[in-house]
């Protein structure tokens, strides 16, 4: 079978390989022994042909998911599709459609033919969905809907999919239990955990771990192994649930990776920013450098409607500690399924965030933009600023908000611009200067 991973182990470099090194800044071989053993992945569906190529790990760019997908509240295909292209316009490396009502099917394929880059899904939720509309109750599932609704998925070019495969039984009785202050906030994981306690029997992805490998091989789709036990609020960051799932995913992944088999991890979720840093390293120590896909980080819970700026601060610091991919935050975070706008506003509050850390993570890889920022406002060359920007029309808009031309300065300093007093008073002096010598 003609994987990523089993193309590099033999020692020859994919086309894939060959793009993302050039869109990283590498060279193809280093791309090629990372995706080896397994701290890079690349994302593309055999059943796939992307316009963007985005992969994730060891010394890549942070890259930044977009959610998006109807609810059972709400479905709306023009505005789902809309959100896409919102995503493909502003640079989203990858986007996950987690429609989980109305016609999924319908709203995934749509998504993978407007996406211009990876796609991922959340499979449980159109079992759930499934189930309630056939049987009035979630854990009537059997093994084997859930594992046909996943092929469904794969066949469909989906090029990466969450699986909650750390929850176990035992996991999900403590869950249950414990007096968590959040208690358990992954609509996934709590589908799985009620299955596993009603039925007493393990969670099927981690008692078939092997057999999802094989179909996650045939395909080559990356494994994002689900957190369905992160912490839904700061108080219940790394307590025995959230450590003991990494614990559990990070050896599935290193099964994984032996078997051939593209993986990353997911992780939290809602984390005092004194943590974050420690909680990557965690990760990456468990797992051996399985690339990390985080939710945020949100360093507060009380930001609601302003989520994607406190997430934006935790995933900054999360990009700098090694984080490899950042999930989005919207304002609706939290409040309601998000609107096109709320989607573009999250996107470029997580692009700023990614970009931070980068210069923090990747050195000077990833400061040229900010240099040559730098060199364009020193000499107010505005058309430069704006291409330099995430949000081109957004800066320009600001911009001619007072003022109807591009060129001097700013209304912000008018006359009293930096990079006008100090050239006109050394222009003026040159010619006193040379009235004078003449």
């Amino acid at each position: 079978m003609v994987t990523q991973i089993n193309i590099a182990r033999s020692g020859n470099i994919s086309e894939e390989m060959k793009i993302i090194a050039k869109l990283e800044g590498e060279s193809p071989e280093k791309i090629r022994d990372r995706v080896a053993r397994g701290t890079v992945v690349i994302f593309k569906n055999m059943n796939r042909k992307l316009e963007k190529y985005t992969a994730i790990g060891e010394g890549l760019f942070t890259k930044v998911n977009v959610n998006l997908g109807a609810s059972t509240d709400h479905y709306n295909v023009d505005e789902e599709l809309e959100k896409v292209r919102i995503a493909n316009k502003f640079g989203a490396d990858t986007i996950m459609d987690l429609t989980d009502g109305g016609n999924i099917d319908e709203m995934r394929k749509l998504v993978l033919q407007e996406a211009e880059m990876p796609v991922g899904t959340v499979p449980i939720y159109q079992v759930y969905y499934e189930m309630v509309t056939k049987r009035k109750y979630v854990i009537d599932f059997t093994e084997d809907d859930l594992f046909r609704v996943i092929e469904k998925h794969f066949k469909d070019g989906v090029d990466f999919a969450t699986l909650h495969t750390g929850i176990t039984l035992d996991l999900a009785k403590k869950a249950a239990e414990m007096k968590r202050t959040a208690g358990v906030v992954s609509r996934g994981g709590t589908i799985l955990a009620a299955w596993s306690i009603y039925n007493e029997k393990e969670n099927p992805l981690y008692a078939n771990f092997d057999y999802l490998l094989e179909m996650a091989k045939e395909y080559d789709v990356v494994l994002s192994l689900g957190d369905a036990l992160r912490p839904g609020g700061i108080n219940d960051a790394h307590d025995e649930l959230h450590v003991g799932e990494l614990i559990v995913n990070s050896r599935l992944a290193k099964r994984a990776i032996e078997k051939g088999v593209q993986v990353m991890i997911e992780g939290p979720g809602h984390m005092p920013l004194d943590q974050i840093d420690m909680d990557i390293k965690l990760e990456k120590q468990l797992s051996g450098g399985v690339p990390y896909y985080v939710l945020g980080i949100l360093p507060t819970d009380i930001a609601a409607g302003y989520d994607h700026i406190a997430g934006a601060i935790g995933g900054a610091i999360a990009a700098a500690s090694g984080a490899d991919m950042l999930c989005y935050l919207t304002p609706a975070e939290h409040l309601s399924l998000p609107n096109p706008e709320q989607v573009k506003d999250g996107l470029i509050a997580f692009k700023i965030a990614a970009h931070s850390g980068d210069i923090i993570k990747l050195g000077e890889k990833a400061k040229r933009l900010d240099y040559e920022m730098s060199k364009a406002r020193a000499s107010l060359n505005w058309p430069k600023m704006f291409s330099l920007t995430f949000d081109q029309e957004r800066a320009k808009e600001i911009y001619r908000q007072y003022k109807k031309f591009e060129a001097g300065s700013c209304t912000m300093c008018g006359d009293l611009c930096v990079y006008l007093v100090l050239p006109r008073a050394l222009n003026k002096k040159n010619h006193d200067i040379r009235k004078t010598q003449s």
